[in-house]
């Protein structure tokens, strides 16, 4: 594998990931680009005790252009798009419209209870492959391996940034979902503070811990193997179940079948492992309607300084398509009170997505 770094137009760093070692990425990114754009704003809000992003520079950011004019494909003569080189195994780069960066503004404080500090930290695009019209579904387990190392090295570079928390690396699939590009991409966050979502997981691992001794998500994995019910593929490195309490219509969570913190310690056989099963879980969302299934991939991965030994690195999995022509809305009782309600029984939904195998 060949890593190479380069910068595009306005400074923002480009890294290909290759699998030849004689790939040649001296392209030169000869764009007019405007300045960078500064950090976003993070406010406090002291009734969940969250900070959210305030981000208006990304009103502008490129919405669902023609296949003709993405700036996720490869440069072409009399074209030149986000990526310089003519062809790419995996790319990655700076976003143009991040939610988090290092280029600090000048930042008004709102009064009131809540506080303004500056967005610090980093958002990456990831594109899966050069193939506009192809999906993560369509890649070969190689391609995905790749991915995998793109992945997991920048987790660990990200980590190593100043004030970064938790790197996040996921996948919005579908115009339903709200993409905003449709070639194939992934994007990776580098928060400056530990998200909501897994705060609240390592809360319940540790109390979790301190009743009983053992690994909450070890525990849910195992809970649910033996169970077998909600289970739709599994091999001897990984599992993938529909949890019992499935918030989403078609909700799938694959698990590593050992605990480690994140993408970085997966090893050699783990990750060649991972593309033929969950590939295979992919093509069994998107038959199940004979369309292509909207979704969000989510990587849960360790905070970069605190949970480690707790966190248990999985991929989650959800669709917010519930019938052929039926889309769930977050609606007065999800959005309003964060309390679901699931239209799809967890045990149908797994019974629907085995059905697959003879598709």
């Amino acid at each position: 594998m060949k890593r190479t770094i380069t910068h595009l137009a306005d400074g923002r760093e480009m890294i290909y990931f290759d699998r030849r070692d004689d790939a040649d990425r001296s392209a030169v990114d000869t764009r007019v680009l405007p300045p960078r754009p500064p950090a976003s704003e993070l406010r406090y809000d002291p009734l969940l005790d969250e900070w959210v992003a305030v981000a208006g520079h990304r009103q502008s950011r490129t919405f669902l252009p023609p296949a003709a004019e993405c700036p996720l494909c490869p440069s072409a003569p009399g074209r030149q798009t986000e990526i310089p080189s003519t062809e790419y195994d995996v790319a990655v780069f700076e976003n143009r419209f991040p939610s988090f960066s290092f280029h600090v503004g000048d930042y008004d404080q709102p009064g009131g209870l809540s506080e303004v500090r500056p967005g610090l930290g980093r958002c990456e695009v990831v594109c899966f492959t050069s193939e506009h019209g192809s999906s993560f579904a369509a890649l070969s387990p190689e391609q995905v391996d790749l991915v995998l190392t793109a992945w997991a090295d920048r987790t660990a570079e990200l980590a190593e940034l100043p004030g970064v928390e938790q790197v996040f690396c996921f996948e919005n699939r579908g115009a339903e979902i709200g993409i905003t590009l449709s070639h194939p991409h992934g994007q990776i966050y580098a928060y400056p503070y530990v998200t909501p979502r897994t705060r609240q997981m390592l809360a319940s691992a540790e109390r979790y811990r301190e009743r009983t001794g053992g690994n909450l998500f070890a525990d849910v994995l195992a809970a649910e193997r033996k169970a077998e019910i909600r289970v739709i593929a599994s091999n001897d490195h990984w599992t993938a179940f529909v949890p019992a309490a499935a918030r989403w219509p078609f909700e799938v969570h694959v698990y590593l079948n050992r605990q480690v913190p994140d993408l970085c310690a997966l090893d050699a056989e783990e990750r060649a492992a991972f593309g033929p099963l969950y590939t295979d879980v992919l093509r069994r969302l998107d038959g199940l309607f004979g369309v292509a299934m909207p979704y969000v991939a989510a990587w849960h991965q360790a905070p970069v300084r605190s949970g480690r030994d707790l966190a248990y690195l999985h991929l989650e999995l959800f669709s917010i398509r519930r019938a052929p022509e039926k889309l769930k809305y977050l609606a007065g009782s999800e959005s309003a009170m964060g309390a679901f309600v699931n239209d799809v029984l967890p045990e149908e939904a797994a019974r629907l997505l085995r059905s697959q195998d003879d598709r």
